[in-house]
Order: structure tokens, then sequence, then C-alpha cells
């Protein structure tokens, strides 16, 4: 009894605790809104929303009963749908295993019956499948295109083992494979549909080598397996013999015939189509390529021009040489007259006077030789200029489409080296020339090096003759 008056009180002390907070809320609220609440109305509310809690409890507890009582239901009809799906899937197993058992027995029956042919159906089988791949890249199938629909056919129809080959359809299997091998050990003329290089289709008569190549009068000819048609290269070999050699196939009526046969089935045509000519390797070069064949183009005139001045210096020389006047048309002629002019001076006077003369004609025989030589040195310099150019660009473009294009790096790689051949081809001629034309010009002056030493020496050795014999 004591321990339920002291609950009682602690419960009175909480409930009071709560008034005074519930008053002063109210307080606050009363001053904000004017208005005053009594203890009795704050009692009744109070009183109001606990019955209304109750009410609330007591209708959820309601209604959490009755969906007890439907969940209990639901879960026994998922019970009993349970049991039915399991009773059915042992009835589809055991049907599963006795149709098991009978395929087993309708496989054997099937193998047995076949025996052998079992094997021969799948060695028919792999060579229609290889056969209609081999005839239709062939050449042989511009003459004969209804078989690939008859091969095709019977490979699917021995893959489905729906349906076993007849007897007619072995002999044309084997009828088909003889006439491929027949047909491409012969050379044949025949008509057939080519689309020329300005998109006409016009029917001509074209030759066939066998599964080489096929051929026109002066043109190779292509075939396009996915298509079917036959169209003119878009460009021919540059090389004339193979042209020549398709007008005289064509044009043959019997008897051996020289033919530029290619035996990879179009492989090695198709490199030569795509070599590029001198033009367009030049074009390759770009800027720098053009750059370095002007270079090329001025050295080579530069040194034609010296070959001809110095030739015609060399032969005037030679035939002062074999004169006894001197002529003023060549280099030894005019330091000749220097010596005649000075006869009476001593040998250092007439030293000078000669050096002088040999000086005043060397820039003449030597002139544009330096860039000449300029010329041999900037050459590869500017080429490799535009081998490295090049690589930048390439490798800018596989930055950009990455690496799964290999002919793009390639090509890049080709079009940068152009300008290192370019920069080669002109260097190593003007080595040659610059060396060849050095030679001519040092061999024209060493001649008037040696006559004008020749001069001097006799100056010397008469005016000391001279000299003695005054003394005397």
């Amino acid at each position: 009894m004591a321990h339920r008056i002291i609950r009682i009180s602690w419960q009175s002390s909480i409930m009071a605790a709560l008034l005074v907070g519930l008053t002063g809320m109210s307080m606050s609220v009363g001053a904000q809104e004017n208005k005053a609440m009594s203890m009795s109305e704050l009692l009744r509310q109070v009183e109001k929303g606990r019955v209304g809690d109750n009410q609330e409890y007591k209708a959820r507890e309601q209604r959490f009963r009755a969906a007890k009582s439907e969940q209990q239901k639901l879960l026994n009809d998922a019970q009993r749908e349970k049991s039915q799906e399991e009773s059915r899937s042992q009835s589809l197993e055991k049907d599963f295993e006795a149709n098991d058992v009978e395929i087993a027995k309708l496989t054997a029956t099937l193998n047995e019956r076949l025996g052998s042919l079992k094997e021969l159906f799948g060695v028919m089988q792999q060579v229609s499948g290889d056969s209609q791949v081999r005839f239709h890249n062939s050449l042989t199938n511009i003459q004969y295109p209804d078989r690939e629909v008859f091969l095709e056919t019977l490979a699917k129809k021995i893959g489905s083992s729906a349906k076993l080959p007849s007897l007619e359809e072995i002999e044309r299997l084997w009828f088909e494979l003889q006439r491929e091998m027949t047909e491409t050990g012969k050379v044949v003329r025949f008509s057939t549909n080519v689309i020329t290089q300005d998109g006409t289709e016009q029917k001509i008569d074209v030759v066939r080598v066998g599964a080489f190549n096929i051929i026109t009068d002066g043109k190779y000819l292509k075939y396009e397996p996915q298509t079917g048609n036959v169209s003119e290269l878009p460009r021919q070999p540059e090389q004339g013999r193979f042209m020549d050699s398709t007008s005289a196939l064509f044009n043959a009526q019997s008897g051996l015939v020289r033919f530029g046969l290619d035996p990879t089935l179009g492989g090695v045509l198709n490199s030569l189509i795509a070599r590029p000519n001198l033009q367009e390797r030049v074009q390759q070069g770009g800027l720098v390529g053009y750059l370095i064949i002007a270079l090329g183009c001025i050295g080579l005139l530069i040194a034609l021009e010296r070959m001809v001045v110095l030739g015609i210096a060399s032969r005037k020389v030679t035939a002062q040489l074999n004169s006894d006047t001197p002529n003023q048309n060549n280099a030894l002629g005019r330091v000749l007259s220097v010596h005649n002019e000075n006869r009476n001076a001593d040998t250092e006077t007439l030293e000078l006077k000669l050096s002088e003369a040999i000086f005043k004609e060397t820039p003449a025989l030597n002139r544009a030789l330096l860039f000449l030589k300029i010329i041999s040195v900037v050459a590869p310099l500017m080429g490799l200029l535009g081998t490295v150019t090049g690589m930048i660009n390439t490798f800018q473009a596989l930055t950009l489409y990455g690496t799964g294009d290999p002919k793009l790096m390639a090509g890049g790689i080709s079009q940068a080296l152009v300008t290192t051949v370019l920069g080669l081809t002109v260097a190593i001629p003007m080595v040659l020339l610059h060396t060849l034309v050095s030679g001519r010009s040092r061999r024209i002056v060493q001649v008037l090096q040696e006559q004008s030493a020749g001069i001097i020496a006799t100056h010397a050795e008469k005016h000391s003759s001279g000299g003695g014999a005054s003394q005397a």
C-alpha cells in the first residue's frame, strides 16, 4: 500500500511538472494572444486527447487482427499452390527422364543405321562449306554464279541433320569440284559486263587466265566477289611490259605468249597499283620536298654553267701553252702579259705582280663553287627537317585516331621519309659535281701557278747571271 502511495505520489509529481510545463506554454501563448487558459480547461483537453488516443489504438488493433486472419489465408493458399507445383514438377521430371531415354535409344539406332555414312556426310559438309568460300572468290564464279546457291543449301542441309544428301547432290558436288580444277588450268575468252572507269557498264570480250587474272585488250580487270561485278582497275601498272603482255594474250589465237601472271590472285597486282609514281612521290614531300628539288635544279644549272665555262677556259689555257704570244682571251695569256710588261723589274716585284694577276683570275675560276658545296650540305638537312615534321604529323594523327589501323602509321612514315630521299638524291650529285668542277678550276689555277713559278725562276736566273758578268 505504501509503495502504491509512493508511486501515485511520484506520478502526481510528474503530472504536476507536466502541467506546469503546459501551463508555462499556455502562458507564453497567452502572452502572445492576450488570452488566459484555466487549469480546468487544460485538464479537459488532456482528458479528451487521451480518450481519442485510446480509441485510435483500439481501431489499429482491430485492423491488425483482421489483416492477420487475411495473411493466414494467403499463406495457406500459397502452401497449397506450392504442393501442387511440386507434384507437377515431379511428373515433368519423370516425363523428361523417359524422353531422354527414348532419345538415347533413337540416337543409337540412327548411328547404327548410318554407320560409315556419318563420316562421309561430315566430310561432305566441310567440303561444301570450304568450296563455297573458295568458289565465291574465284574468277570462275563469273561464268558459273549459280553453284554458290547449291553449295550453301547442301551445307545447311547436312548440318541440320534433318535430311541426308541424295545421290544426285553428291554427284553434283563432285562435278563442281572437278569443273573448278579444270577451269583453273584454262585460258578462256568470253563476253561479260564490265564497269569502266567513267562508271558506265559495257559488255565486252574478256580473257580469263585460270583463276589468276582477267584482262581485256591492254588492261587488267578486277572481280568483286561481294557484288559479282567485273570492273576496270582505277589505275594500271606503270610497267609497259605488263600492259603489252595483256594485248599480246588478248589478240593471240594459239601458241605460247608471254604474260604478266599474278600467282597471288591479285596481291602483286594491287601492290603495283598502290605503288606511287615519281610525281606522287614528289607530292608526298610537300613544301620541303619542292624546295629541295628547286635547290637541286639551281645547283645543276650552276654546275653545268661552270663545267662549260671551265672547259672553254681549260682549252684556251692549253692553246696558250702551245703559243709564244700572250693572248688576252685566257687567264694564262693575261698572266704572261703581266710578265711582258715587267721584264725589267726585279725578281721580287715580278713575283708580286704575277701573284696579283693570278689572284685576279682565281675568283672567276672559283665562282659559285661554294654555293654548290652549300647545296650539297643543306639538301640532306632540309630532308631531315621534312622527315621530322612528317613524323610529328604522324604521331598527332595517332593521338587522335589511335593505333587501330597500322596503314595510317605506315603511310605517314613513308611520306615523312620522302623528304630524306629527296635530300639525299640532291646532295649526292651535288657533291660529285662540286668535286668535278672544283677539280677543273684547281687544274687551271695550278697551270697558272706553275707558269708563274717558271717565269720567276727564269727571270731570277737571268738577273743573277747578268749581275755576275757585270762584276767580272
